[in-house]
Parts: structure tokens; sequence; C-alpha cells
């Protein structure tokens, strides 16, 4: 299994077919999906779906969301990294790199989703070079836009993001 990068707190290592069940745990959590459209996981098929598609991520593009392992406690908190977007339209881009992150709520506001960023933000500027980096998040959602901006993104522009009809804030970098 491979490990992306560490931090502090953090290991950040690749999504593997094991982390199934804590992917449903996360993705069929209402509380988790508050800012993603209020459309919760309901089965297991769709955790593994969205597994397989990591995968497909690392193996295609040499990228892809990591699973994030608390060190203190071993525990899987969730999901964080990178990916390719090629397949949605997000306001006027296709095919760019995005920045995101997912955790489970009892590890919310302790900083790993600004810690997990600047980890995956550095390894993608690192192995990217010259590539733009994009991050979206709902205007609901002051906590993620805060953490698109302490980690070196400028917010360019909102756009509404269909067919959810969802006011999203988008940010990006160059380097």
């Amino acid at each position: 299994m491979k490990i992306y990068a560490e931090t502090k707190n953090l290991i950040l290592r690749e999504i593997v077919i094991e982390d199934t069940g804590d992917m449903y745990r996360l993705d069929s959590d209402p509380l988790v999906h508050k800012y993603l459209g209020n459309k919760p996981i309901s089965c297991m098929g769709k955790a593994r779906a969205y597994v397989d598609y990591i995968r497909m991520q690392y193996e295609t593009y040499g990228i892809g969301r990591w699973a994030a392992i608390e060190k203190s406690t071993g525990d899987w908190i969730g999901w964080t990294g990178l990916k390719m977007n090629f397949e949605n339209e997000m306001n006027g881009h296709t095919d760019f790199y995005d920045i995101g992150y997912r955790f489970m709520p009892q590890y919310w506001g302790k900083g790993y989703a600004t810690e997990s960023s600047i980890a995956a933000r550095d390894y993608f500027f690192e192995n990217f070079t010259g590539k733009k980096l994009c991050g979206m998040a709902e205007l609901g959602n002051g906590a993620s836009c805060r953490v698109l901006e302490k980690i070196g993104l400028e917010r360019k522009d909102n756009f509404i993001y269909e067919p959810e009809n969802i006011e999203l804030a988008w940010f990006e970098k160059s380097m």
C-alpha cells in the first residue's frame, strides 16, 4: 500500500478495496453530505464503485484521492487529495485537477482539512509542474472556502452547479 504523504497528524495513503466499508460509513452519513447536494449513498455497492473509480484515477492519471489515517489512533477518518475531473464540465472547465477532502464528522474542527490539503497541494505542484490546481466549495460551507484560501488557492468566481442548482465558489492556483 503506497503512502503518498505524511503530516504531523496524518498518514495519507492510497485507497484500497478494503476501505469500502469505511467509505460507505462516510458517504452514507447525512451530515457529511450537507454541502454535497444532500444525497448520501444507501448501499455498499456505491461505496465500492467510488473506490474502484479512485483506483482507476491512480492507474490512468497517476493521481487520486487518498485515505486519511489519524496517526494517534490509526483510525480511517476520511479521504483527501487530488483527482482529474474529466467527466463533468464545471464552471466552464473540463479536464482539470481538483483538490478536495471529506472527513467523518467527529474529525471536523481539528485542522485536518487544511493539514492534508497542504500536503496534497505540495504533492501536486512537485509532480504536475506547469499544471493548474482547482477547488470548489458550496458557498454556504465557509469552512471549506477558508481551507482553499489557506492553502493558497485564489477565489475566482461563483457558479451554479447543475443539475443540483447549487452555488459553488471556484478557486485555482498555478505554479
